[in-house]
């Protein structure tokens, strides 16, 4: 079962118009003792019957395009034909003051995808049913590549503050499935903010846009009116798609005012290969009980962490992709206030 999110009696809601790229902007920012978590899976898998995908599952290289893919349906409900399911992970204590689902995919590959689809996803908070979410932004929806790519989103705070902590359920993400030279892939991105008393006073931001990565420039993204304290540390996390394993020559950059441009790295997250296919935090994969499935590859995610220098005003962040061909989508923030 599934209803519309909102008023019983209120009429559908009809699906928020498209843009073929969408310029990165700042969604949200808050000063507060706090900081940012996400929660992500992917909607499509290489097929388990080839023993390459087992092992691309595992971690070894690959690429989505050398593999037919198939959707990801871990809730046993014959009215979806994909869903996955990740948990929100707050510390003790915290209270959520803002919260945004991304789901994206590519429409093109062994099918063909009706664009009209994109703005819809069904979302199911734990021991809840699933409920209709439309994008209340413009939905960023490009052809290039042979992929036909987008990006969605909504504001979904009122029902992850209200929920009990368990596993979040995404489905019926608007994602073909087959085989493309182009690769095929899709998935979400739950992004929350929250306030603990417990922890630091950071800058809490967070920035949107769809963007096609290729060349050397990228994507820049300044971080506007956050002034750092000098020696305070951050952690930084994006959401791009289709990066490949083992694909070199893609990086997330921090340039901070005078200082001489960082490639932010960590452990699962090397620094010229960022768009890896990883969902991770700080390096770290989250514990195994946190997401269904489990796969180490899924759609392109990934957080990094490092400790950021004074910048005063003129952050900038620049996300690139030279060799595989991505698109880019969020990038958050938590910046520690104080030393």
């Amino acid at each position: 079962m599934w209803a519309p999110c909102g008023s019983a009696n209120a009429a559908p809601a009809a699906p928020a118009p498209e843009a073929d790229g969408l310029p990165f902007a700042q969604r949200y920012h808050a000063l507060q003792h706090g900081g940012i978590v996400r929660a992500a899976n992917a909607s499509a898998t290489c097929r388990t019957t080839a023993s390459s995908c087992r092992d691309a599952r595992a971690g070894a290289k690959a690429a989505n395009g050398d593999f037919d893919m198939t959707y990801i349906d871990v809730d046993r409900d014959p009215n979806t034909y994909n869903s996955s399911r990740a948990e929100v992970a707050l510390p003790a204590g915290s209270r959520v003051t803002y919260a945004r689902l991304y789901w994206g995919g590519n429409l093109l590959a062994g099918e063909q995808k009706p664009w009209q689809d994109n703005g819809r996803v069904l979302i199911a908070e734990p021991g809840g049913e699933y409920k209709e979410l439309i994008a209340d932004t413009l939905v960023g929806h490009h052809v290039a590549d042979g992929a036909d790519a987008f990006q969605a989103s909504a504001d979904v705070t009122e029902l992850v503050r209200d929920s009990e902590p368990g596993l979040y359920t995404v489905a019926q993400v608007n994602v073909a499935m087959g085989r493309s030279a182009a690769g095929t892939w899709g998935g979400w991105t739950l992004v929350v903010a929250y306030e603990n008393t417990a922890e630091p006073l950071r800058h809490l931001a967070l920035w949107d846009g769809f963007a096609p990565l290729g060349g050397r420039s990228g994507v820049e993204m300044p971080l506007r009116n956050l002034p750092f304290a000098a020696g305070a540390g951050g952690r930084a996390g994006l959401v791009a798609y289709n990066g490949d394993r083992g694909t070199d020559g893609d990086s997330l950059v921090l340039t901070a005012g005078e200082s001489a441009p960082t490639a932010l790295a960590d452990r699962a997250n090397p620094f010229d290969d960022v768009l890896n296919s990883t969902i991770t935090d700080a390096g770290a994969a989250p514990h195994a009980s946190r997401r269904t499935p489990t796969p180490s590859a899924t759609t392109p995610t990934c957080s990094t962490s490092r400790g950021l220098a004074h910048a005063g005003d003129r952050a900038v962040f620049r996300l690139t992709s030279q060799r595989d061909t991505a698109w880019a989508g969020v990038l958050f923030a938590a910046v520690d206030a104080r030393r």
